[in-house]
């Protein structure tokens, strides 16, 4: 038998690789005579750089960024001199903010926009920037202050770019913009999300940011006031609400195009090709929930593999609102949460739940190949 093990990251808690490291050791002793293929992959959000960054033949560096939230600014991306790989949520993601200082209103993108121009003053060309599990909601202005734009109230006072100011904008100057007309970026998404509406950035992603439900509809309504006066087309783009409107920003403010983050990557790391030999391909992410179901990884993995072999799904936690399995091409999704505790007790047992739910299922396989 050979098993697949293809699982995004789960957040704050474990990468992609470390799942799959984790939950190898369990199916192995169930099924000693299996092989295993460890297939760590990202979607645009945390994990995308280290799924791409081996399988381009890119050098991982790291830069200090000022605006980056990183204990010392330092923000992680990979490069062969002419094309880049970075992760928004390496410089802004919900990871790099302690709990009590979320609030996506205030937290600023600008650093994503200060790492461009360092890239691109560097040399590089060719950007392919992860787009997901940001903190933030601000629409991309911070990153296009960082790049040189600049935004300013009915006063003509300048405003600070973040997303509590996004009402307030009246004129936006490009005056001293990077140039990035010989730079080619390529975002890739997590969701295919628009930008506003009540399946847009803000009503889908705002609460799990900090967003009161109370703060919600004007938040909304501020985000689609700023795009219809700058620019109407992009709020429609699938995808474009990914990473609190960064991948509008980036579109709007830098040309760039927006690309499906887990087709991407797969394509990437020869997925068509490796699944072929698979009799089981094990799939994962930290939470499943009904929003998994457009576009992010465990399904974006199961529906490019053939019908013939099966999909199961092995998460942190499993969220009331999804429909019974099969669905989306899973078969069964099982969480690894073995007891209650706190929310920091449950992520600091990731590593012993995926074993212990790797072995049960693996059993569980022996078991049915024995009927």
């Amino acid at each position: 038998m050979r098993i697949l093990i293809a699982p995004d990251s789960f957040k704050e808690s474990l990468s992609a690789k470390e799942v799959a490291l984790a939950l190898k050791p369990g199916l192995e002793k169930a099924l000693p005579d299996a092989d295993f293929d460890l297939m760590p992959i990202g979607d645009g959000g945390e994990g995308t750089l280290d799924a791409l960054a081996e399988n381009l033949n890119l050098e991982k560096k790291t830069v200090k960024i000022p605006h980056a939230y990183t204990g010392d600014g330092s923000v992680p991306y990979a490069s062969n001199g002419q094309t880049a790989i970075f992760e928004m949520a390496a410089v802004c993601g919900l990871e790099q903010v302690p709990k009590d200082k979320r609030n996506p209103l205030c937290i600023t993108t600008q650093g994503v926009g200060e790492l461009i121009v360092h890239l691109v003053k560097s040399g590089i060309s060719d950007f392919i920037i992860g787009v997901g599990g940001s903190a933030t909601n601000d629409g991309g202005i911070g990153m296009a202050y960082g790049l040189g734009y600049r935004f300013y109230d009915s006063e003509g006072r300048e405003l600070e770019p973040i997303g509590a100011n996004l009402g307030h904008v009246k004129k936006v100057s490009s005056k001293n913009k990077l140039d990035l007309s010989n730079v080619t970026i390529r975002l890739i998404t997590d969701v295919d999300n628009p930008l506003c509406g009540l399946n847009g950035a803000t009503y889908i992603f705002g609460g799990q940011k900090g967003l009161s439900p109370s703060q919600v509809k004007k938040v909304d309504q501020n985000m689609a006031q700023f795009y219809q006066g700058f620019a109407p087309e992009v709020p429609k783009l699938a995808g474009s609400g990914a990473g609190g409107g960064m991948a509008a920003g980036m579109v709007a403010f830098a040309g760039a195009e927006i690309k499906s983050g887990i087709d991407f990557v797969l394509d990437c790391v020869d997925f068509d090709q490796r699944v072929k030999t698979a009799d089981l391909v094990i799939v994962g992410e930290g939470r499943m929930d009904n929003q998994s179901l457009s576009g992010k990884a465990p399904v974006g993995v199961a529906k490019r593999t053939p019908s013939a072999i099966s999909v199961i799904a092995i998460c942190g936690s499993l969220k009331n609102d999804l429909p019974d399995f099969p669905v989306g091409g899973i078969s069964a999704a099982f969480p690894i949460i073995g007891q209650l505790g706190d929310l920091d007790q449950i992520l600091s047992s990731a590593k012993e739940n995926l074993y212990r739910t790797g072995l049960n299922i693996g059993n569980l396989i022996k078991l049915s190949q024995s009927l």
